[in-house]
């Protein structure tokens, strides 16, 4: 089972990463392009948003069954020394819990506006940051400091 569901978010990870930066390119394009709020883009921020929010319930699920994150919280004393060990058991989930809520917030802060022009600025500015959070928190696998493969098998 935890094999499967680590595959899984594993694999989640790229649709996160696809939505968000088509998300930006739509924003961004249509921010200083001053083109028409769509409902296509409508749809684009909620599916972005839901990928996200989708991705952190199988993480949570994830963090609350992995041996490594059992092993941190049992042993903290010792496995905050650890940075492979700290980095799931604390470093990830912050930064992506951070991540996931700057989607959230871009997503909700985008729907109150008013203009068009408002709302592909809104969108932009909180998606970039919360891109550079969950880029910045992903274990890739040419991290000197944390590696993991980028796809793993189920």
């Amino acid at each position: 089972m935890y094999a499967f569901i680590l595959a899984l978010h594993s694999l989640i990870r790229w649709f996160v990463l696809a939505s968000l930066l088509f998300a930006l390119y739509r924003t961004y394009a249509g921010w200083l392009g001053n083109k028409p709020f769509s409902k296509f883009d409508n749809r684009v921020r909620i599916i972005t948003a839901a990928i996200a929010h989708v991705q952190l319930l199988i993480g949570l699920g994830l963090y609350f069954i992995s041996p490594v994150v059992s092993y941190f919280l049992n042993n903290f004393k010792e496995a905050v020394h650890n940075r492979q060990i700290r980095f799931f058991g604390m470093e990830h989930i912050t930064m992506m819990l951070i991540g996931i809520t700057l989607i959230t917030i871009a997503s909700a802060k985008a729907k109150r506006k008013t203009s068009d022009k408002e709302k592909f600025k809104t969108m932009a500015i909180w998606l970039t940051i919360a891109l550079l959070v969950i880029l910045s928190s992903i274990p890739w696998s040419f991290s000197p400091l944390i590696s993991r493969p980028l796809f793993r098998e189920f």
